[in-house]
């Protein structure tokens, strides 16, 4: 088993809540990580039709086998369970006592608001970030061959192809998440829908033009997102609040959660590839800023990072509160420091003027120094500075 930066966290909460709630996309590891974190109390997948049956024809007769607790895996296939569970937890308020996972959010949480409010510990385990993947530790993978490849678990563990894990990834998504939330007649519509959010992938998001290329309309473009988005495939990044007296952008940036993903969805196959193409900037900005939520899902906390740009198109990448500073951050994929380079860095932090602490440059090499009051960190090296 990989170790994940997460389970720190995951027993802080259980010293804390009653029930804790781990949600993410499918294959990221939530399962693994439960049981072996929590491997004094009885495994139960709800996905299992005996058990399922069991929980919804004779509730309590269910429950009783585990008046110890235990994990209850992809919990959302029984919606009565957060009811059942409110009433036990507020007969018996020990700590850790139940831990439900899975993978959608909005079938989850849901259940959780109405139900276990207040009595529910809520984390959030996305694929690995690269502190969590082997290959980036020993350093036997090349950038881009690690933007192929993504984060999830089974391709750090497992001897399989990239381009065949995605292929079925991708296929029993859309078979159990999508047609269990969305009444999708067509199939290949919504396929073509994904492709073009990855061909969108760090660009402001138009959901007008997106919809109109896809051939749906912009409610339907606006529900599949929504579903995209509680899956953990995509986030919105939104633009930072405060305007700094300037007309601001207001629309927000699309990014893919995991890189490997997107690059599948864009028919980029090899690191020879992405290295040439026109995408792999906003591709390794994609990296960034899902190791950035990474960490902070990791913690314990919310995301809370914004991008910053006005109608002249200056801004910063990535924006996030440190105090009562504002951190702009820049984004470069290239492997090379140029005098642009240093340039953009800087410019990220003039619209905050005396509110932003000194700028970070992230780009595609593997050095860290600081340069001209610029903080320069190499990719490796992104892990100490989120």
């Amino acid at each position: 088993m990989i170790d994940r930066l997460m389970t720190s966290t995951l027993l802080r909460l259980a010293g804390s809540f009653p029930v804790i709630v781990m949600t993410g996309p499918r294959q990221s590891g939530k399962t693994t990580l439960a049981k072996a974190v929590f491997s004094d109390k009885p495994y139960v997948t709800l996905e299992d039709p005996d058990e399922r049956a069991f929980a919804i024809e004779d509730p309590k007769g269910f429950l009783r086998r585990f008046s110890a607790g235990a994990v209850f895996d992809e919990a959302q296939r029984w919606p009565d369970l957060f009811s059942w569970l409110q009433g036990l937890v507020d007969a018996d308020h020990q700590p850790g006592k139940f831990v439900l996972t899975g993978s959608q959010q909005f079938g989850l949480l849901a259940g959780i608001s109405q139900s276990l409010a207040g009595r529910a510990g809520i984390i959030h385990l996305l694929p690995l970030s690269l502190s969590e993947i082997p290959s980036v530790k020993e350093q036997t993978r090349s950038l881009d061959e690690l933007m192929i490849t993504g984060g999830y678990p089974a391709l750090h563990s497992r001897q399989i192809a990239t381009g065949d894990w995605f292929a079925s990834y991708v296929a029993t998504y859309v078979e159990r998440d999508v047609r269990q939330v969305l009444n999708i007649q067509d199939l290949t519509t919504f396929q073509r829908f994904l492709r073009l959010c990855a061909g969108r992938n760090g660009q402001l998001l138009n959901l007008s033009a997106l919809a109109g290329e896809a051939g749906i309309s912009h409610n339907t473009a606006k529900s599949w997102l929504s579903v995209l988005e509680s899956s953990y495939l995509v986030h919105l990044l939104p633009p930072y609040y405060r305007n700094f007296g300037k007309r601001l952008v207001k629309s927000p940036k699309l990014y893919f959660l995991d890189v490997g993903l997107a690059c599948w969805l864009l028919g980029i196959r090899s690191a020879e590839v992405l290295a040439l193409h026109p995408l792999r900037g906003a591709l390794f900005e994609s990296l960034v800023i899902s190791e950035f939520i990474k960490s902070r899902y990791n913690k314990g906390l919310p995301s809370d990072l914004y991008f910053w740009r006005d109608n002249n198109g200056v801004g910063a990448d990535l924006v996030f509160e440190t105090g009562s500073k504002l951190q702009p951050v820049e984004i470069k994929s290239g492997s090379t420091i140029t005098s642009d380079y240093i340039r953009a860095g800087q410019r990220s932090a003039r619209f905050a003027s005396g509110e932003a602490d000194a700028p970070k440059l992230i780009y595609g090499g593997n050095d860290s120094y600081e340069r001209n009051g610029l903080n320069v960190i190499g990719w490796r090296d992104i892990a100490h500075w989120t």
